[in-house]
């Protein structure tokens, strides 16, 4: 059985970052935003799991 694909608006990534649209939009410009899917009608959307892995590489090593 096939798992249904999760879809974030900007709202709802910035939201549950913490963060600004202007932001997430300073991060898009540089190339350090997560993947980000255009809509035909220009919208954006980010996929659950390209958030997920995008943040998985975001973790810092922990010394010890």
């Amino acid at each position: 059985m096939s798992r249904r694909r999760e879809y974030l608006s900007i709202p709802d990534l910035c939201a549950e970052l913490g963060i600004t649209r202007d932001t997430f939009y300073k991060w898009r410009a540089k190339g350090a935003a997560p993947s980000c899917t255009k809509l035909p009608n220009g919208a954006l959307r980010i996929l659950r799991d390209d958030l997920e892995n995008w943040l998985n590489s975001r973790k810092e090593a922990v010394l010890r």
